[in-house]
């Protein structure tokens, strides 16, 4: 048994070092990108999604999505867990090391990514500081013909699933035909970002109008004193046009911003169901309690279907590779620990502490209540005969 995260056999460096970095392009991304990108994807020769990583990365950007897929993965990573042996007893030394190693968050972490980022492979390095887990870049990645591509743009790689070090050393997650959440979440994303920029224009022309001068343009010393004129009146949009011309603005559609308020909220709602299954916490205007209580049951059963991917993925290829290293025992299982709904056990304590006697020590693990012993009831005095 590992006594610490650096004992076990040790590998320092791997494929992940060997990759050339690329930079990333930072161009406007549309609907054609996207389509471009998928068409590159899901090519029947020589697959690649470069093109659809790199749009990952670029709406990850949005604050809505990036936090739903944080809210339902941190719940996960947070709930409570033990190892297993064929018996069911707990071990608790390995548990316990489990619980306070880096790798156990980083393997899960990749886990649950796989599910919005499609495949992912990562690497497992072992020195004497300690284990590290690093994501090897899905740019470098076909996971159709299990490729590695040291580098992005070359048309030859290394088969990562034929290599000795694969399921012990190089993991992988994911199904490889599933192109993950985010590839849904694209459109969306795109959408809003057109419509906020829209409506901040929208903002501009109605807090700040644009200001017109009409001058003799064919006089330098005018023009000069216009411009000047102009630029010392503030900062917003201004133009300098000839006396004998004629300006006006074409009569658009009347609003107030609306129309781009609620495209807004469509793709922030298509998003949230999406990820969350459903719309949590941003209907102020209609939501209620009841709703909120669905919405979260919903969400909860998300979360319970990630932790059975997790448990599959520890127990089918993570926990083998980690006895193969020399990091944990042969023969453990993961599992997480049940959810209780903490007030109805609460309740149904209340009314079984009337008819049944309940260990303390019990009620002060589940609840935290230190109870010291029983109540003693005050006596009534007699009064009136006495007195």
């Amino acid at each position: 048994m590992a006594k610490d995260n650096a004992t076990g056999k040790k590998r320092k460096e791997g494929f992940a070092y060997q990759i050339q970095p690329k930079a990333v392009s930072q161009a406007r991304n549309d609907i054609a990108t996207w389509k471009s990108a998928l068409r590159q994807a899901m090519a029947v020769d020589n697959p690649r999604r470069i093109k659809l990583q790199n749009l990952y990365k670029d709406i990850m950007t949005d604050a809505l999505l990036s936090s739903q897929i944080d809210n339902r993965r941190l719940q996960s990573l947070s709930s409570k867990f033990s190892l297993k042996d064929a018996s069911g007893t707990i071990n608790e030394e390995a548990t316990t090391m489990l619980k306070s190693s880096r790798y156990f968050y980083d393997i899960t972490r990749n886990i649950l990514s796989s599910t919005y980022w499609g495949t992912t492979v990562v690497e497992i390095l072992n020195s004497d500081a300690g284990v590290r887990i690093v994501t090897i870049p899905r740019n470098n990645i076909d996971p159709r013909s299990g490729t590695l591509f040291l580098d992005e743009n070359d048309s030859k790689g290394i088969p990562y699933r034929t290599i000795k070090e694969f399921n012990t050393w190089v993991l992988e997650f994911g199904d490889p035909e599933d192109l993950g959440l985010l590839n849904k979440a694209i459109p969306h994303v795109l959408f809003k970002r057109f419509a906020q920029s829209c409506w901040s224009e929208l903002c501009e022309i109605y807090g700040i109008p644009p200001r017109v001068l009409k001058t003799n343009t064919q006089d330098p010393v005018m023009l000069n004193r216009g411009e000047q004129m102009m630029r010392d009146m503030g900062a917003a949009a201004w133009f300098i046009i000839d006396e004998s011309e004629n300006f006006e603005f074409a009569k658009g559609a009347d609003s107030n911003g609306d129309v781009y308020s609620n495209l807004v909220r469509l793709c922030n709602n298509e998003n949230s169901m999406l990820i969350s299954g459903a719309i949590i916490g941003q209907d102020t205007k209609n939501g209620n309690e009841s709703k909120e209580q669905v919405s979260v049951n919903v969400l909860s059963r998300l979360v319970d279907s990630d932790k059975r991917l997790v448990e599959s993925y520890w127990n089918e290829v993570v926990l083998g590779a980690l006895f193969r290293i020399g990091l944990l025992p042969d023969g453990l299982a993961l599992s997480f620990d049940p959810q209780e709904d903490i007030a109805q056990v609460w309740s149904m304590t209340k009314d079984v502490l009337q008819h049944m006697d309940v260990d303390p020590e019990w009620i002060k693990e589940k609840f935290g209540i230190q109870v010291i012993g029983p109540r003693i009831q005050p006596q009534k005095q007699l009064s009136g005969f006495f007195d």
